[in-house]
């Protein structure tokens, strides 16, 4: 005699949206979402043979569901902690990983938190939250160059402290040019700003050669003293000293500013 079909399953009360919703849901888990059609599935008188064919799963899992589902509803449906200890993931050893030169196989020179997870065999965000906990910064590249001067220590003292501590009644100003400025005008007038209307100027300009920009940026105030040259030599900065001299009559100065090629 053939086996009888299971009666329909009897849903709780508010349970049928909920488990349409998850059905629907793309950010839930693809086995909760599975579950919640065998019940549906169930719950409409399907019988369980019908619905391990329909989702791709065997009969004893169907029936598993369904009776995880009569005992604790929704809340059934969903993973149960697996035993023993959560797996722990140690930070540090994922930092070390960093810093080490990743394998020639790869052909990269430094890891993306993709590329390590893959290697380590974790998720790439517990990569990423490794490297914020400890200040790792992979794709960050700066460079340095060290000094022969054998006075570096001492003359590096000499401007920190200059800044830190002026000398009372003196004004410090940090000197510094910029060279090879390109002089742009537009061919035409700017268009002032309309009502309903933004502020216009031509795509395309004309030359006029170079322009040098010195500049003493007083520390204590933020007073900036400038000046545009058309050329850059010592006649120029000589010039533009002067200037500054002029802004500053009565004080006495010290010009922090590197080697000049002037």
């Amino acid at each position: 005699m053939a086996n009888r079909p299971a009666p329909a399953l009897i849903l709780r009360e508010g349970d049928l949206e909920q488990l349409r919703r998850l059905t629907r849901s793309s950010t839930v888990k693809a086995g909760l979402a599975q579950r919640a059609r065998i019940v549906l599935l169930a719950a409409d008188g399907v019988s369980n043979t019908h619905i391990a064919q329909t989702v791709g799963v065997s009969r004893p899992t169907v029936l598993a569901w369904r009776d995880r589902y009569q005992v604790k509803g929704i809340e059934g449906l969903e993973d149960e902690p697996r035993a023993g200890r959560p797996r722990q993931v140690d930070h540090g050893q994922i930092v070390s990983a960093t810093l080490a030169p990743p394998p020639k196989k790869y052909g990269v020179t430094h890891w993306s938190s993709r590329l390590l997870g893959r290697h380590l065999g974790i998720g790439n965000g517990t990569v990423a939250k490794a490297w914020r906990e400890y200040g790792v910064q992979p794709w960050r590249s700066e460079t340095f160059k060290f000094s022969t001067d054998p006075e570096l220590v001492a003359k590096v003292t000499d401007v920190v402290g200059l800044y830190l501590e002026p000398p009372e009644n003196a004004v410090v100003l940090c000197v510094d040019e910029k060279s090879q400025i390109q002089a742009l005008d537009r061919t035409a007038p700017l268009l002032p700003m309309q009502p309903g209307l933004p502020e216009r100027r031509t795509h395309d300009y004309k030359r006029h050669g170079t322009s040098t920009l010195f500049a003493a940026l007083e520390i204590a105030t933020g007073t900036v003293t400038a000046a545009c040259k058309k050329r850059h030599r010592h006649q120029e900065f000589l010039a533009f000293l002067r200037q500054v001299s002029r802004a500053y009559p009565d004080q006495e100065l010290h010009l922090v500013m590197d080697n000049y090629a002037a």
